[in-house]
């Protein structure tokens, strides 16, 4: 979907098809036909965008044959699809039983997370349309953060460095220029916006940026203004928004909350949960379960948030409520200004079939209303802040 913003700019909002799971070609072509283009069905649209997940092999693939690439592009054209920007923090297996912290594997001082990085530029590139000449691609944020010392932080600056390198050589034969944002999540080594400064500093390159995921933020705690501030002041692009809201918790002390909360500790994805008081500060655990089991580490007499992705049209349950205040207040900031600080915004609810059985969608058509109704959500909030929708 385009909008045309104030100052005259084209914002672009897509959903992110890591929803579906696919590690191959032909199922990210299966997931064009039984997923993509039936939202963008739902929502009467000639043409929808979609944040490809591109798993290594299907972006292997992708990148070493070209008539794979143009008939991709086929057949994103004949679905009245369109993709600007990819989700490359997953490198394989983000379907699987058990996620949790393999999602983190390689990270930045792995040759395999540079090699794939770039794979990933190189196919958006050859996708974007043809009126389009920007791209993104969010990725991991360095590495998850035990087993992170300065050798491996000094592998994965001379990794990204290179990687810069080879977008200025992509947008040198293709005219195509394409940014990847690190994407700061709670337990990384990029935890926090604040985070992002001091590595994306010593880089110094344009074309590498940052990711602000509107539910990490808001897990650990960040306000949305001194946020993007803090990024603005050293001159950081924001390469795209992920937009997405936690699981919050006014009073995890009761026992009502808590038994609600469990509910939401499953065993596919890490929810990362955090609290901060006034005396304690920022703390948090690894996982869900963690915070809920008896005499966990958490203080439990402020508010509880925790990286569970929940749909955006639909608070959960009381006593539990969402994050999307936050969401609005970075929307805000991100395009309701004079110009947008990015181009590139992607909802990305990646967690329907790991919500508790009640809410799961039960088949193709009932995910399928619940991603348009999350778009049409996220579309309301834009013409709200003064973007016209375009066909």
């Amino acid at each position: 979907m385009r909008f045309r913003h104030p100052d005259g700019s084209t914002v672009h909002l897509a959903y992110c098809t890591n929803v579906h799971p696919a590690e191959t070609l032909d199922g990210v072509l299966a997931q064009l036909r039984d997923h993509c283009e039936p939202v963008r069905r739902r929502l009467g649209r000639d043409r929808l965008g979609i944040g490809l997940w591109l798993a290594k092999d299907a972006a292997h693939a992708l990148a070493t044959d070209p008539s794979a690439l143009r008939g991709l592009r086929t057949e994103l054209d004949r679905r009245g699809l369109e993709v600007v920007t990819l989700n490359g923090f997953p490198y394989e297996g983000f379907g699987a039983e058990e996620v949790k912290y393999r999602v983190y594997k390689p990270d930045w001082a792995d040759p395999e997370r540079l090699e794939h990085t770039t794979a990933l530029a190189r196919v958006l590139a050859g996708l974007l349309p043809d009126d389009v000449s920007e791209g993104s691609v969010s990725t991991l944020p360095l590495a998850w953060r035990t087993a992170w010392d300065e050798a491996r932080a000094d592998k994965a600056r001379a990794a990204l460095a290179t990687l810069g390198e080879r977008l200025d050589t992509l947008h040198e034969l293709t005219g195509r220029s394409i940014r990847i944002g690190l994407e700061p999540e709670p337990g990384c080594v990029v935890e926090t916006t604040r985070d992002a400064i001091a590595p994306l500093t010593a880089i110094g390159h344009d074309r590498i940026g940052v990711c602000a995921d509107t539910c990490h933020l808001a897990t650990s705690f960040e306000d949305p203004d001194e946020a993007l501030d803090a990024l603005e002041a050293v001159g950081i692009r924001i390469v795209k928004s992920q937009l997405s809201a936690a699981l919050h918790a006014e009073h995890p002390s009761r026992p009502e909350v808590r038994d609600a909360l469990a509910a939401f500790a499953e065993p596919r994805f890490l929810h990362q949960t955090r609290t901060t008081t006034a005396t304690a500060g920022l703390r948090g655990t690894d996982d869900l379960d963690e915070a809920l089991a008896v005499g966990g580490p958490l203080p439990d007499t402020a508010p509880w948030r925790a990286h569970f992705h929940v749909p955006l049209h639909a608070d959960p349950a009381a006593p539990l409520t969402s994050t999307l205040p936050v969401l609005k207040s970075v929307l805000s900031r991100l395009v309701g200004g004079a110009r947008p600080l990015t181009r590139h915004l992607e909802v990305e609810t990646y967690t329907w079939q790991a919500l508790p059985a009640e809410l799961r969608p039960r088949g193709r058509a009932q995910l399928t209303d619940g991603i348009a109704a999350e778009l049409m959500l996220a579309r309301d909030l834009l013409t709200d802040l003064g973007l016209k929708e375009l066909p």
